[in-house]
C-alpha cells in the first residue's frame, strides 16, 4: 500500500456519553443501567438525578424519559407529584413556613407576607442571589 494510501485507525465516538460532555450524567447512567432502564425505577433514577443536579431541570427530565423510554408527561407528572423533586434551582438556604391549620391559626400568613416582603420572592421562588428559596 502506497505510504499516501495509509489509513488511521478511526476511534470510535462513545455513544453513551452525553453529548454536553458533562460527567454527571455518566453517573446517572449507571444509576439506570444498574436498575436495567426499568420503567418502575423512575423514582430512583429522579433520586439520583435531583442528587446529582440539585434539582430536576427540564432537559434533564427529558433525558431521563428518553433513557427509560418513557412519555415525558409521565416523567414530569411524577417529578411534579412528590414534593421532594424541585424543578427549579434552589437557594443556599430555604425558608419553609407551615401552613397547617394550627400554624395558619398562630399567625403563619402574616408570617409568610413578612417573608415574602423582605425577600422580595414568594413561595417556590429563590432570590436573584440563590441565597434564599421560599
Amino acid at each position: 500500500m502506497p505510504p499516501s494510501a495509509s489509513h488511521k485507525p478511526v476511534q470510535a465516538k462513545d455513544v453513551t456519553q452525553h453529548p454536553s460532555g458533562d460527567k454527571r450524567f455518566k453517573l446517572l447512567d449507571a444509576t439506570m443501567k444498574r436498575h436495567q432502564y426499568q420503567q418502575d425505577a423512575l423514582i430512583e433514577v429522579l433520586h439520583k438525578a435531583q442528587e446529582l443536579f440539585s434539582y430536576l431541570g427540564n432537559d434533564l427530565l427529558l433525558y431521563i424519559a428518553h433513557r427509560l423510554k418513557l412519555p415525558l408527561s409521565q416523567v414530569y407528572g411524577v417529578a411534579t407529584f412528590y414534593h421532594f423533586f424541585s424543578l427549579s434551582p434552589q437557594g443556599m438556604h430555604t425558608c419553609v413556613i407551615c401552613m397547617g391549620t394550627a400554624c395558619y391559626v398562630k399567625g403563619a400568613a402574616a408570617l409568610l407576607a413578612t417573608v415574602e416582603q423582605y425577600a422580595h420572592i414568594h413561595p417556590a421562588q429563590t432570590t436573584a442571589d440563590g441565597q434564599l428559596s421560599l
